[in-house]
């Protein structure tokens, strides 16, 4: 089973998202705080749930019709999170470690969220730098 949100103010004007099957778990209107001025100041959230299988098709869907820059969503299951951006999918095993055992390093922590040495990390760049993230 796979869990995740999806804000629907971040769906580009003019797309659609159909052919996948989304299970919708709860809906709520949210004012973050601290948006900037191309952001609303209310987000609809859209709490989902559905088949693992549908995962990767669930992915490419939502990076075609989020919206540029910074919108993103996210889903998990429990051996995998997926984060989406306009046009990119970052996938991760979601595996935990044990106090004190080296982060596991893969492309998704040591290229996407590591900073590099100018203080900026990947996901600042695909965010934006845009403002809040729920989570």
């Amino acid at each position: 089973m796979l869990e995740g949100a999806l804000i629907a103010e971040s769906l580009r004007d003019g797309t659609t998202l159909d052919g996948i099957r989304l299970v919708v778990r709860k809906i709520t209107r949210h004012t973050p705080g601290g948006t900037t001025a191309d952001q609303p100041a209310t987000w609809t959230i859209i709490d989902f749930e559905a088949t693992k299988p549908t995962a990767d098709g669930i992915a490419q869907a939502l990076a075609g019709v989020l919206d540029q820059p910074g919108w993103y969503a996210d889903f998990r299951s429990d051996t995998e999170t997926f984060v989406v951006f306009p046009g990119r999918v970052f996938r991760y095993h979601a595996g935990t470690r044990r106090r004190g055992q080296p982060r596991r390093r893969t492309a998704a922590n040591s290229a996407f969220l590591n900073p590099s040495s100018t203080g900026q990390s990947d996901a600042d760049d695909l965010w934006g730098r845009r403002g809040p993230r729920l989570h």
